[in-house]
């Protein structure tokens, strides 16, 4: 079962998140048919979401996530709310580009590195926060850790990672480390100790390894404390009629009228789910 834990580390001065998204990955590369590198594209973007999304304080918090390279994906969007609930898709879902040297998928080729993260978070307020930061990598676990420094003064290691194959996903999961200011400078110095000897996440939870062994591998803190294990990541879309029938009055009368005239009826496909939604005639009329 997909999960996130939360954890303090030396004494409460390391927050650490650790998430394993192989299920909700998986239902996301089933949606959208995805080939394995739009697979391992969208699944480090939706754990990286499930994280976010883990982190809000409101019931109603929501973030959506843009991140819009020169790559053949195109552009990957995903939302995320309070409950670690996600969705999200790609530009390109068949995009097929050559493994790296090492024989991994070359996600960051099909990203590309010119362009941009945008972070957009509806926590209640008047407007949006809308966050932005330039890609590293394409990587996306290095461009979110650029993020968090760039936009949002946060010291982050990130992994993110999606095993897959002939079968679908095997793995897939990620962490994020943050320091708290109080943290010393031999704590510090040991967890990036620990983080460059660390074998990749996905493979980490190929070998079954907990979470919180996990955790404890990457800090080198064998006494950590556990704060919160109770919240699953689910990849749940939140589409409705209710909602594509708002879609359909945002075109505007003009736009409708010529639906009206020249097709009778109407279909919206919801980019997230794959969700059909077909409008007749009079249903069409009463939205106009």
């Amino acid at each position: 079962m997909d999960k996130i834990e939360r954890y303090l580390a030396y004494n409460g001065k390391i927050n650490i998140i650790c998430i394993s998204t192989k299920e909700l990955v998986e239902k996301a590369r089933q949606i959208h048919d995805l080939s394995p590198v739009a697979t391992a594209v969208l699944g480090r973007t939706l754990t990286m979401g499930a994280i976010m999304g883990a982190n809000l304080k409101g019931e109603n918090d929501t973030i959506t996530i843009q991140i819009k390279g020169n790559g053949p994906i195109g552009n990957v969007v995903v939302a995320t709310d309070s409950n670690a609930n996600v969705r999200g898709y790609v530009g390109n879902p068949q995009v097929d580009v050559p493994l790296r040297e090492d024989g991994k998928l070359d996600v960051g080729k099909a990203v590309g590195k010119d362009g941009f993260i945008y972070v957009i978070k509806d926590i209640g307020l008047k407007d949006p926060y809308v966050g932005m930061s330039k890609i590293v990598t394409g990587e996306i676990a290095e461009d979110f850790a650029n993020y968090f420094f760039s936009s949002e003064q946060k010291n982050t290691a990130v992994a993110l990672g999606v095993l897959v194959n002939k079968d679908g996903v095997k793995s897939s999961g990620g962490y994020i480390v943050t320091a708290m200011p109080d943290a010393s400078e031999d704590e510090l110095f040991i967890i990036e100790e620990r983080l460059k000897e660390a074998k990749p996440m996905s493979q980490m939870l190929d070998e079954n390894m907990s979470l919180l062994d996990i955790a404890k591998d990457i800090t080198g803190d064998v006494n950590i404390q556990v704060v919160k294990s109770n919240l699953i990541p689910e990849y749940k879309c939140n589409c409705s009629k209710e909602k594509m029938s708002k879609a359909l009055i945002a075109i505007g009368k003009e736009e409708l009228n010529k639906i009206i005239e020249e097709d009778k009826k109407a279909e919206i496909v919801c980019h997230f789910c794959n969700k059909k939604y077909e409008f007749s005639e009079n249903e069409l009329r009463e939205l106009l």
